[in-house]
């Protein structure tokens, strides 16, 4: 069964205007254009608009959502990967929705508040960094020696090594913007200071670190996380990886 794009936009409650941008830059073309003009859509359309909205939901970029769109094989796969993902997110929202009831209650009450209390269900830097290393540690064996290189640091070393990523992610955002290619001898140099920044965890090679480049895009929770600094910073940021890779590791 065709929808007309009116009927797509009712039903997803999104407007028309959103669903002719979708097709303008590739990401959800209709099943046929009919002889009036009009766009139509059919199940295999509704069902990637589900997934667009999906992601769109969990705070990805445009870019970010096409490139992971067009690299699945597997949409039931992929779906129930969101659907973890979204179970996460609610969970993370509930602890979160918990401390701040629990807070409302204390001050309501007048009595003194646990600082420790008031920070339940906030995903530390370090810990997001710590995760990344586990992640890397699973994909490519024996990088997990980050945990003994950090487990001793202090609040001051996280806030630099947090604040050298930071630095080094608004460089390449800036270069991305800007429209230099990801080989450009600037964005390797910038991508240098990337590097750099991993390596306080693990030491990838030639091949794990454009791996790590490749999971900034294929894992939503990292592709969200990095896309919050400017759209499509992981897919940009993948590409300068591999250019770095080649050039300059063996």
């Amino acid at each position: 069964m065709a929808y007309s794009i009116v009927q797509v936009a009712r039903i997803a409650k999104v407007t028309s205007r959103t669903l002719r941008h979708y097709d303008e830059i590739g990401l959800l073309p209709p099943a046929y254009v009919g002889g009036n003009g009009y766009r139509y859509y059919e199940e295999d359309q509704l069902l990637r608009l589900q997934q667009i909205l999906v992601l769109r939901e969990l705070g990805l970029g445009l870019d970010a959502i096409g490139d992971i769109l067009d690299r699945q094989t597997d949409r039931l796969a992929a779906l129930k990967v969101h659907h973890e993902w979204l179970t996460a997110e609610r969970d993370r929202f509930d602890r979160l929705a918990r401390t701040v009831r629990s807070t409302i209650e204390k001050l309501e009450g007048g009595n003194t508040v646990n600082a420790e209390e008031l920070y339940t269900g906030f995903e530390r830097h370090s810990e997001q960094a710590q995760r990344l290393a586990e992640e890397a540690e699973e994909r490519w064996p024996g990088s997990l020696a980050s945990h003994e290189r950090v487990k001793g640091w202090s609040e001051e070393k996280w806030q630099a090594v947090q604040q050298a990523g930071a630095d080094a992610s608004a460089r390449l955002a800036e270069l991305m913007r800007e429209g230099v290619a990801p080989d450009d001898p600037r964005a390797i140099e910038a991508t240098d200071a990337h590097y750099r920044w991993v390596c306080h965890f693990w030491t990838p090679d030639r091949e794990s670190y454009p791996g790590l480049g490749r999971l900034y895009v294929d894992d939503p929770p990292f592709t969200a996380s990095i896309d919050e600094v400017a759209p499509g910073l992981a897919a940009y940021l993948r590409d300068t990886m591999a250019a770095y890779a080649q050039a300059r590791l063996s």
